[in-house]
């Protein structure tokens, strides 16, 4: 209870000032009755029954109007009491750096409709995107589709919903030259990045297959390490892999030379040299939300202050809601009456 008491505060005590109304309106209603017993003289001017609508004075009895009076300076206090947002209870809340970005490179070529994670690898990786999604506070999150080109779906912004509503639209389908450019979704990715503010913390997620036959990616990631830009890998796959899906007259699968279906597995040993050279985490995806969000937790991490400085903000638990409710619960009597009123 002395915690309570201790943290108990208004976030606008100001607005504690207009209890003092209360005062001057009792004040009216008493020097009213004393004018209504010293005019006696003003019923001469008008009918009985016509004096209230001509002073404006109420018939209604003395105990009556100080009980209108105690009703409305109840209501009136609850309100006021509300509006100077009463607040207990608190969680410290450690501080990121403004600016933390997180910018997801999802692979859609040809070989993400691979089998080998049921029920393909492309619904595994958006499965891993939903995770994050769901996972995720105070990052913003940009989405971009590649294979042999690269396509922006979502820029980096806090709309996660925005991004939820996109997802399911990235397929195979969307771009017609197979195979995966990885050097070309970086070098679009880095565009996007530049745009935000010089003191934004950046960081790419990769979730592929690793199916890469390009020249040069450790360094170009090891460029982007360089500038401030980690890059996270997700795994999506098995070593063992599966036969790549065809389509149209290709056939059930894609054949290569010899007539044999295609297998593509999961290039784990190269995705793993990818993440150590952009000084970043490789995890594999499953099933279950850990992979997601160690990766999530190390792009929190960046975004920490240094060490030897433990920022943290208070965030208080704001209880202006039971007292407006209370108010309102007061006041549907009062409603039903004069609805009742206006219906006679």
């Amino acid at each position: 209870m002395a915690e309570l008491l201790t943290a108990f505060h208004f976030s606008e005590p100001g607005w504690l000032w207009a209890l003092l109304l209360c005062a001057p309106v009792a004040g009216w209603l008493l020097l009213f009755r004393q004018l209504a017993g010293n005019n006696d003289r003003i019923q001469q001017y008008a009918d009985a029954h016509l004096m209230p609508h001509l002073l404006g004075r109420s018939t209604a009895s003395t105990r009556t109007q100080w009980q209108r009076y105690a009703r409305w300076a109840g209501l009136w206090t609850l309100l006021v009491v509300a509006m100077a947002g009463p607040r207990w209870g608190f969680t410290d809340v450690q501080l990121f750096r403004p600016g933390t970005n997180l910018l997801i490179l999802m692979d859609i070529s040809r070989s993400m409709q691979v089998a080998d994670v049921p029920p393909s690898r492309l619904a595994r990786a958006r499965q891993e995107v939903e995770d994050l999604l769901n996972e995720n506070r105070g990052v913003r999150v940009g989405l971009i589709g590649f294979a042999s080109v690269a396509h922006v779906v979502s820029p980096v912004t806090e709309d996660m919903q925005g991004i939820h509503r996109v997802l399911s639209a990235l397929d195979t389908s969307l771009v017609r030259l197979q195979g995966s450019r990885l050097l070309f979704a970086l070098e679009r990715a880095q565009q996007l990045l530049a745009g935000q503010p010089a003191e934004s913390v950046n960081s790419i997620l990769i979730i592929s297959d690793g199916d890469f036959e390009e020249q040069g990616l450790e360094q170009r990631l090891e460029e982007l390490a360089a500038a401030g830009i980690r890059v996270h890998i997700l795994g999506v796959g098995t070593p063992e892999g599966d036969a790549v899906p065809g389509e149209g007259r290709e056939g059930p699968w894609i054949l290569n030379r010899t007539g044999q279906p295609v297998i593509s597995s999961l290039n784990e040993p190269l995705l793993q040299s990818l993440a150590k050279a952009g000084n970043g985490l490789y995890q594999r995806a499953d099933y279950r939300e850990r992979d997601t969000g160690k990766i999530l937790s190390e792009v929190k991490a960046q975004a920490l202050p240094g060490t030897g400085q433990d920022e943290r903000t208070r965030v208080w638990n704001e209880r202006f809601y039971i007292l407006a409710g209370l108010a309102l619960l007061l006041m549907l009597p009062l409603f039903r009456r004069t609805l009742s009123g206006n219906r006679l």
